[in-house]
C-alpha cells in the first residue's frame, strides 16, 4: 500500500515529461486490496475493490465514506501531500483494508486448530469406545462362564431332587427344594443369554411384574412391604420375559439393600406418550449425586460385597436387547430412590 500510495502521489504531481506507464500499472494492478482515497475534508475521491451488497449499493457514496472513516479510525491509512507544502488540509488519505487472501490466511490457524481438536476428540471417543467394548466383553464372558460352571451342579441337584421325590413323596420340603433348583436353572439361563441377542416375544408386562413381586415377597423380610400400582388392562410388550424379570428383580434387591431390610417398595406400571413406563421406588438411604452417573458402570458398587454387575447388566438388557431406557428418575440421600424403565409401547 505504501508503493500504491507513492504511485498515486507521483500521478498527482505528473507533468508532460513524466512516464506514467509504471505508475498506472501499479495503481491498476491492485485488484484485491480494498482502498478508499479521502480528501482532507473526509469526502471520497476514489475507491477500489469495495464489495457492496444490494442494500449498500443504493447509497454507495455514503457506505464508502463510512467505511473509509472506520479504516481511518483504525489507523489503516497513509497520508500523501498534494503539493510541495505540508500545510494542514493540503493532503489526501489513502485508507486501506486487509485483502481477502490476508484475511483467509489470518483465519487458517484457527481452522487448523479446530481440525486438530476434532481429530483429538474423535481419537478420545474411539479410545473410550474401545475401552467400553473391551469391558463389555469381559463382563459378557464372565456371565457366560458363570452359566457354564453352574450347569453341571444344577443338573446334579435336579437329579438328587428327583431321587428324593421318589424316596420321600410326602415330604413338604422337597417341593420347595425343587423350586429353588428351578430358580438356579433360570438364573443360569439368564446368564447364558447375556451377549447374544434374545428374540423378543409379545408378553404381558402385568404378569412379569406379578412374578417378580411374588418372588420378592417370598424371599424378603416381613418388614419390607411391596406395593404394586398395576392397571387392570393387560399391557403387552415385545420382550424376553426371563431377562426382563431379572432387571426388575435387581432393582428390587438393590432397594431392599438400600432400606437395610425394612421399608417400602412401590412398583408402578403405566402407559404415557407411546411408551410403557415401569418405576421402582424405595424409601431407603438414596444415592449420592456424584455416584448417580457411575451406578450403571460395570464394577462400580457402593456395597461392601458385590461385583457391581447387576445394574450394568440391567442397562444392557433394557437398552441393547429391548431398545428401551433405564435411568435414575430421582434420588435423595436419606429419603429414597426411584428407577424408571421406558419401553416402546406395542399398542
Amino acid at each position: 500500500m505504501e508503493v500504491w500510495a507513492q504511485a498515486l502521489h507521483v500521478l498527482n504531481h505528473a507533468d508532460e515529461n513524466t512516464d506514467l506507464s509504471l505508475v498506472l500499472d501499479v495503481i491498476q494492478g491492485n485488484n484485491t486490496i480494498p482502498v478508499i482515497v479521502l480528501d482532507s475534508a473526509g469526502h471520497v475521491n476514489d475507491y477500489r475493490n469495495i464489495i457492496m451488497d444490494e442494500k449498500n449499493a443504493e447509497d454507495s457514496d455514503r457506505y464508502v465514506a463510512k467505511y473509509g472513516k472506520r479504516l481511518y479510525d483504525a489507523g489503516k491509512y497513509i497520508k500523501i501531500h498534494l503539493g510541495d507544502s505540508t500545510e494542514v488540509g493540503d493532503y489526501q488519505l489513502v485508507c486501506y483494508d486487509e485483502s481477502t487472501l490476508l484475511k483467509r490466511l489470518a483465519s487458517y490457524p484457527y481452522w487448523q486448530l479446530g481440525i486438530v481438536m476434532i481429530f483429538v476428540v474423535v481419537a478420545i471417543f474411539a479410545l473410550l469406545s474401545s475401552k467400553k467394548a473391551e469391558q463389555n466383553k469381559v463382563w459378557v464372558g464372565l456371565s457366560k462362564e458363570t452359566a457354564h460352571q453352574l450347569g453341571t451342579p444344577i443338573s446334579s441337584l435336579m437329579a438328587w431332587v428327583e431321587i428324593l421325590k421318589e424316596n420321600h413323596p410326602d415330604d413338604d420340603l422337597i417341593p420347595e427344594m425343587d423350586k429353588d433348583v428351578k430358580r438356579l436353572e433360570r438364573i443360569a439361563e439368564r446368564f447364558s443369554k447375556i451377549g447374544s441377542l434374545p428374540e423378543p416375544k409379545a408378553c404381558s408386562m402385568n404378569e412379569v411384574l406379578d412374578h417378580v413381586i411374588d418372588y420378592m415377597e417370598r424371599r424378603t423380610s416381613d418388614k419390607v412391604e411391596i406395593i404394586r400400582h398395576v392397571p387392570n388392562e393387560n399391557i403387552i410388550v415385545n420382550m424376553n420375559a426371563s431377562l426382563f424379570e431379572w432387571v426388575v428383580e435387581n432393582l428390587c434387591k438393590n432397594a431392599v439393600d438400600a432400606m437395610e431390610g425394612s421399608g417400602q417398595i412401590d412398583i408402578s406400571l403405566k402407559r404415557a406418550d407411546g411408551r410403557v413406563i415401569i418405576e421402582v421406588a424405595d424409601n431407603g438411604k438414596g444415592i449420592r449425586k456424584k455416584d448417580i452417573r457411575n451406578i450403571f458402570t460395570p464394577g462400580f458398587t457402593t456395597k461392601q460385597r458385590g461385583w457391581g454387575l447387576g445394574l450394568s447388566l440391567a442397562r444392557r438388557i433394557v437398552e441393547d436387547y429391548h431398545k428401551g431406557r433405564i435411568y435414575v428418575k430421582s434420588s435423595e440421600v436419606g429419603k429414597g430412590t426411584t428407577f424408571r424403565i421406558e419401553l416402546q409401547d406395542r399398542g
